[in-house]
């Protein structure tokens, strides 16, 4: 186990802790899970760095890596479907496909052959993770001492047919990286691998 691998794990952990810390009805709550979030997001920056820069990259990291980065995704996005403004629909298909992809890298680990995470896969991720930490931010923002005007503009965008198609937009990246999984798939050198 090394130290990325462990910060996958915590990242893991820590998506629960986050999406518990929400839903809390108090102020202090909601600005404590949005700093859960970030933590676990630079978990994700930090773990691929420092396996790359010290040559600790291993196969259960490579694995473990993009498990950890769904399940963080997934916590934010249940949540924001508990909130009511995400279809249930989108939520299912970003569900399945990451469930669909973490089989597949299962299987093809079981055989002995590491799948490398693709630059649209990666770029998905990103896409997703700073989506979401933007929303969250929004609500904070309502947590704070603002204005009704700022709250009504904040709450309007959340639920508005802007917001939707971003939803929208991620959701058909996120469909789009399972098909490319199936299409093109990757796998590590041995080389790579400490």
């Amino acid at each position: 186990m090394t130290f990325p691998n462990i910060l996958s794990v915590l990242r893991i952990i820590l998506s629960p802790v986050f999406m518990i810390l929400f839903l809390r009805d108090d102020p202090v709550s909601k600005r404590l899970s949005v700093i859960v979030f970030f933590i676990a997001v630079l978990t994700d920056w930090y773990d691929g760095w420092h396996a790359r820069k010290y040559k600790s990259v291993t196969n259960f990291g490579i694995f473990i890596d993009p498990l950890a980065d769904k399940v963080l995704t997934s916590f934010a996005f249940v949540l924001f479907t508990i909130m009511g403004f995400m279809p249930v629909w989108m939520l299912i298909i970003i569900l399945a496909r990451d469930i669909f992809v973490t089989l597949v890298r299962s299987y093809d680990e079981y055989r002995g052959f590491t799948m490398k995470t693709s630059f649209i896969a990666k770029a998905k991720t990103f896409l997703q993770m700073s989506y979401i930490f933007i929303l969250l931010s929004l609500f904070v923002v309502m947590t704070l001492n603002v204005d009704e005007s700022t709250k009504n503009a904040i709450t309007g965008f959340i639920y508005s047919d802007v917001n939707y198609y971003l939803l929208l937009l991620i959701t058909l990246i996120t469909f789009y990286t399972g098909i490319d999984y199936l299409i093109r798939k990757q796998y590590v050198d041995s080389d790579e691998i400490n």
